[in-house]
């Protein structure tokens, strides 16, 4: 921090490192890349794999885009200034709040409804406050509603004013039910990821409206922030759209495929910070309602060392939210029965590739396979949902007996595998894979990035685009289960 009168030289810089040791986690350069092609034991691929020069190798399947690729702010403040803003707001209009300052002076805390009259106040720095005739939050297509905090401090060297957008809303588990203010909510939407033709993963308002408006286009009410947490500002869009987020951490790419221990690499602690920042960034949000520790780790080899591992993690960001929102963590297709880990969560969130990458291509298989994962989870007495399934489509193939990677083929997965979703009262939600095409690494399995979006990486839509927009036009937010 510049005291008053000086001057300050500041460099922002990143160097794009990933390793073991890093959110999100990368390879030895020496290491063959997620998805990699090379064929280790042949002599002239590994004489020239040594002579090649060091790549940055990430250990996920998404591009890893270099440099900073959000808007970088510098503000000023007056000596006494407001540090933080915590609100925790009920059903019934009651609003606790917590203001940490910088500083002594006098807080006044004000609640402006959407006309911008005062619907309650108090003062100093910690209290609750009753909101007279309260309207809640509710996901699109209900009634967003969001009032705003005006805080202000008044110190010796001046006044400092803050306002924070909030909405009345709860998020909760019980039973095999996730509730959205009081009521069974069923998810239903998308992982996505911050990518496009012309920013890369660079903030993009425009299209973050263009990606809002498909969202409502197609009647969904959800995605999750795969894998890592999105520019504020859609949350911000998300939070006056109605758009119910699932918001995930950095930690994708811990897992070795069978080949080390992924929890021997020393993340924990860096785990630890990684939770804390985002619930601290993003914990007056209503459309968040619930955290996401991360994606895709290994809990199938090493169990015990994952739940030791996870088990903290999930306990700290219990500990750490206000709301206490709902924590899980998003497992990858495993040996399910080995998994000690998921099964703790609050909501089971599964990443399935039934019909694509497991029985690929025979979709009576693949619903046969599902069925027999979900008599397992429904002994687990835990809320389910997909938090991915999907098969890739390249835009313009068709195909009269539908096979993979044509546009049919991707239409009827979902329509069969959702089917089999439907007979089940504990399954909560479908978050298909991808909303978008998206760039990746180069390699054998990708042809030009993922294809697994619904819309092209130009927001194009494909025929299973339309199937969805009929059966989530069809599903209401609230009672489906």
């Amino acid at each position: 921090m510049a005291e008053p009168g000086s001057s300050l030289l500041l460099t922002v810089a990143v160097d794009n490192r990933l390793d073991h040791s890093t959110l999100p986690a990368g390879n030895d350069p020496t290491e063959t890349a997620f998805f990699g092609s090379d064929n280790a034991g042949i002599p002239s691929v590994e004489q020239a794999k040594r002579e090649q020069k060091l790549q940055n190798r990430p250990n996920f399947d998404f591009f890893n885009y270099a440099g900073i690729f959000r808007p970088v702010y510098l503000y000023t403040t007056p000596r006494q200034f407001i540090k933080d803003i915590t609100l925790v707001p009920d059903l019934e209009g009651n609003v606790e709040y917590e203001i940490e300052t910088e500083g002594q002076g006098d807080v006044e805390v004000q609640v402006l409804d959407r006309e911008g009259n005062v619907a309650a106040r108090s003062r100093g720095s910690k209290g609750t406050m009753t909101i007279r005739e309260p309207r809640l939050w509710e996901p699109w297509p209900g009634t967003p509603y969001l009032y705003t905090a005006r805080v202000t401090l008044t110190g010796e060297d001046g006044a400092d004013m803050y306002e924070q957008p909030f909405g009345l809303r709860t998020a909760e588990v019980k039973g095999k039910q996730f509730l959205l203010n009081g009521k069974p909510f069923y998810f239903k939407g998308f992982g996505k990821h911050e990518d496009s033709f012309f920013r890369g993963r660079g903030l993009d308002l425009c299209l973050n409206v263009k990606d809002v408006n498909l969202i409502h286009w197609l009647g969904a009410n959800s995605f999750r922030t795969s894998h890592y947490p999105y520019a504020e500002e859609m949350y911000d869009l998300c939070d006056r759209e109605g758009i119910v987020i699932i918001d995930e951490t950095t930690a994708v790419g811990l897992n070795m495929g069978g080949n080390g221990n992924p929890y021997a690499c020393g993340t924990g602690e860096h785990h630890e910070q990684v939770i804390k920042d985002l619930i601290k960034r993003d914990k007056n949000h209503p459309c968040v309602v619930m955290w996401s520790l991360g994606n895709e780790p290994d809990l199938e080899h090493y169990p015990q060392e994952a739940y030791d591992y996870w088990h903290p993690l999930y306990e700290l960001a219990h500990r750490e939210d206000p709301q206490d929102r709902p924590v899980t963590l998003v497992c990858c297709q495993n040996d399910y029965t080995k998994d000690i880990t998921t099964r703790t969560m609050d909501v089971v969130c599964l990443n399935r590739y039934y019909g694509w990458y497991n029985l690929g291509g025979d979709l009576d298989a693949a619903c046969n396979g599902w069925n027999m994962e979900l008599d397992f989870w429904a002994e687990q007495e835990k809320p389910v949902m997909l938090t991915e399934y999907g098969a890739d489509a390249v835009a313009g193939i068709h195909q009269m007996v539908p096979g993979m990677f044509s546009e049919e083929y991707q239409d009827q997965y979902y329509e069969r595998i959702n089917c089999e979703n439907d007979k089940r009262p504990f399954f909560i939600g479908e978050q298909i894979w991808n909303f978008a095409d998206f760039v990746t690494v180069q390699g054998p399995m990708r042809v030009g990035g993922n294809r697994k979006g619904i819309f092209t990486r130009d927001r194009t839509p494909k025929l299973a685009a339309h199937g969805l927009r009929r059966r989530w036009n069809g599903i209401p937010n609230f009672g489906y289960k």
